[in-house]
């Protein structure tokens, strides 16, 4: 594939896993009662009012084409805890609902890419079709992986603080050092995880 061609894909797969990781906190938080996401206007899976300048533009293009990385984020989805039917947990669904819907699109995919060797040979699509399903697989993967790591303000931090209150509090002392702890993860923790995964869905390697 085209190293051009790869980034662009790459970029937009990034956008709209982003979107749908964000749209699917909204929509759980609806399912429990609370329709503040659907009064922003914010309970659609339309790119355009989930965009962060720094999230979806910014970050995303610059590690793009200094590190080959990818890292991004949508604008989060407003939510009203007191709203929840769920007064105990359901703020941990709502945090959750993000990183589980990118890996449900990773696991979808990918049974299809591994119970369907013959899919070019059926659809006459031709071979980057394949390479394009990798690449969707892959980064729903690591966008879940990253979600949750347990740092303000991804979702792990919500998750730690319903499930282990004191423990977030430490977190908390991190501050602004915390998006390095992220990052760091992001860049040295989570690609053989990511890989790791992919090859326990699919039953292969990544390909790029």
């Amino acid at each position: 594939m085209d190293e051009a061609i790869f980034k662009l894909f790459l970029y937009i797969i990034i956008i709209f896993s982003a979107v749908i990781h964000e749209f699917s906190h909204g929509w759980m938080a609806y399912r429990l009662g609370d329709s503040t996401a659907k009064d922003a206007g914010r309970l659609t899976l339309n790119p355009l009012v989930h965009l962060d300048a720094f999230g979806t533009v910014i970050i995303p293009l610059f590690l793009m084409l200094t590190s080959g990385i990818f890292i991004g984020w949508a604008k989060p989805v407003p939510y009203n805890p007191y709203n929840l039917k769920d007064p105990k947990y359901g703020s941990l669904k709502v945090g959750i609902a993000g990183p589980a819907a990118n890996f449900l699109v990773a696991i979808i995919i990918g049974l299809i890419l591994r119970f369907s060797p013959g899919l070019l040979l059926w659809t006459g699509l031709p071979p980057i079709f394949l390479e394009f399903l990798t690449v969707i697989i892959y980064v729903n993967i690591f966008l879940g992986l990253f979600n949750l790591i347990p740092v303000p303000p991804l979702d792990g931090s919500k998750v730690l603080n319903d499930l282990f209150p004191q423990i977030w509090h430490s977190v908390m002392n991190l501050g602004f050092a915390g998006i390095f702890v992220a990052l760091f993860a992001a860049m040295f923790l989570l690609p053989p995880i990511a890989q790791f995964i992919f090859w326990l869905i699919t039953g292969q390697g990544i390909g790029f």
